[in-house]
């Protein structure tokens, strides 16, 4: 790319327009910018920021081998089908070397790819807890500015980590399978507070009786008010993701009858600032504690026990 060419691309008014055009290729821009740290970044998402938050989101969770990007793909289906366009952020494991996404969104929704109304962007994780990237949060303003209907954020495993999708999306899928023990003692462990929704895919499962029965058992202990709608799914067939979708937009709009959608999305807001907050002052205080001479001993010094972590925490917060 020449130097002008780049300079357009890299000009933030002119690629944020590009953006609220619906323009495929300033998406992916922008969302490069993001993850980079461009110095134009900020300025870009100044300008989108007022147009996000119009998308319909919905969060989907749950260990691997379940089936979540078939889902993922179905619900695309579905929803092109009803002229509804949309956006897909899928969180993967990332190198711990490159910290980029091992699983591209090249072997993710094929028959998706050259639908210009859907959009899809892997993500890598860059190690932060949970699958939920800094990155991420950028790329969903970025994505739903764009002008998309539905914006899906996929994320990777299960656990009390995984609370931070929440962070994302109106609504949060549980997605499961039958036979799969570990996810029904994750469950059990507190994870049933996180879902809205729990989806128990490969329903033509033999064990998919036993799962019924365990799932029945669990959830009979949750609170009523807050107990999740159970769907079961065939992705590939596809089967019950109508019924999928319907919950999810049976769950919206019981949020918004109530009065509580906004306070879900301030509560959302509030989660999503801290994030960011937290994972920028992180970097600064390691860049900090790397370059500063003040701060150059200060984990020998740890090491050597010649200084207790709470007066070192309370040091490097005082000079860098």
């Amino acid at each position: 790319m020449d130097g002008a060419r780049r300079r357009r691309e890299e000009d933030p008014d002119a690629l944020a327009q590009r953006v609220l055009a619906g323009d495929r290729r300033a998406v992916a821009r922008a969302i490069s910018l993001a993850e980079d740290e461009h110095p134009g970044a900020p300025r870009l998402l100044e300008i989108l920021y007022p147009h996000a938050g119009r998308a319909r989101t919905l969060g989907i969770t749950g260990p691997p081998g379940v089936g979540k990007s078939s889902l993922i793909a179905a619900l695309c289906t579905l929803l092109r089908a009803r002229e509804q366009t949309v956006g897909v952020i899928t969180v993967d494991p990332s190198s711990h070397i490159t910290h980029g996404a091992l699983l591209g969104d090249r072997i993710r929704l094929v028959e998706h790819f050259l639908d210009t109304g859907v959009y899809i962007r892997s993500m890598g994780t860059r190690g932060h807890l949970g699958g939920v990237a800094e990155a991420t949060l950028l790329a969903g303003v970025i994505v739903d500015a764009s002008g998309r209907d539905v914006l899906l954020y996929e994320t990777v495993g299960v656990g009390q980590s995984e609370v931070e999708v929440a962070g994302l999306a109106d609504t949060v899928a549980l997605v499961l399978m039958p036979g799969s023990g570990d996810s029904i003692q994750a469950l059990k462990a507190g994870v049933m507070e996180i879902p809205d929704v729990i989806v128990v895919n490969k329903a033509d499962h033999p064990a998919i009786e036993r799962t019924r029965a365990e799932l029945a058992q669990v959830l009979s202990l949750a609170d009523p008010e807050r107990r999740p709608v159970v769907v079961e799914t065939v992705a590939t067939a596809p089967s019950g993701v109508d019924e999928l979708w319907a919950a999810v937009e049976a769950h919206q709009a019981g949020l918004a009858a109530a009065g509580d959608l906004d306070e879900r999305r301030k509560a959302q807001l509030r989660s999503e600032l801290l994030a960011l907050a937290t994972a920028r002052t992180a970097r600064r205080l390691g860049e900090a504690l790397d370059v500063s001479p003040d701060l150059a001993g200060l984990v020998d010094a740890l090491a050597e026990r010649r200084i207790d972590p709470l007066t070192a925490v309370a040091r490097l917060l005082e000079r860098a």
